[in-house]
């Protein structure tokens, strides 16, 4: 019922499923510690399940939290290039995080890796990627811009990033180890 819209809608539509989503809630938020992940508990693995809009925080073997994200606007399969507003699927890890003026916070994947660029050379020699569109890079895991707290769930909006609550960022952002695997599903 939630993602009925692909990309960034109009504003009727966004109103019609802002009480359509309101009424699911936030359905994930699962795992050890539901209420949030307590101060000492480091992330060593992020699960990201693009078709479920759902991501875990591991801990060892531990799963000690879901969240409901919204990932790229682009639709199903992995990032192609620059623009294609896709997440990518595969195997990454964060590399850096920072403050963002936008996101409130961002933890940045290490994308592209080796299978991206050779599905990017291969998509390049077929002719399918545009005129100067390069592979894409700046893929992460943020929050959600000012203003967007009724609506941030209701459609996948991003340009191929991982969005969670901003209050969700700030606990990632403390708990995700530096060099953390980030696996990133259909």
């Amino acid at each position: 019922m939630r993602r009925v819209l692909s990309g960034v809608a109009g504003v009727s539509g966004v109103a019609a499923l802002l009480v359509l989503g309101l009424s699911c809630g936030a359905a994930a938020n699962g795992g050890a510690y539901p209420a949030g992940i307590p101060r000492g508990v480091r992330v060593d693995r992020i699960v990201v399940h693009k078709g479920d809009h759902l991501m875990e925080a591991w801990s060892g073997d531990t799963l000690v939290r879901t969240y409901e994200v919204a990932v790229g606007y682009g639709g199903i399969g992995p990032k192609r290039f620059e623009g294609d507003g896709r997440t990518p699927e595969g195997t990454y890890r964060i590399d850096s995080r920072h403050r963002s003026r936008s996101f409130q916070r961002f933890i940045h994947v290490s994308y592209p890796n080796g299978e991206d660029r050779r599905r990017y050379r291969r998509l390049r020699r077929e002719g399918e990627v545009p005129e100067g569109a390069g592979i894409g890079g700046d893929i992460g895991i943020h929050g959600y811009p000012e203003g967007w707290a009724a609506i941030r769930r209701l459609f996948d909006w991003t340009a191929g990033c991982i969005a969670v609550d901003n209050d969700e960022i700030e606990e990632l952002y403390r708990a995700v180890a530096p060099g953390a695997v980030i696996e990133i599903l259909p």
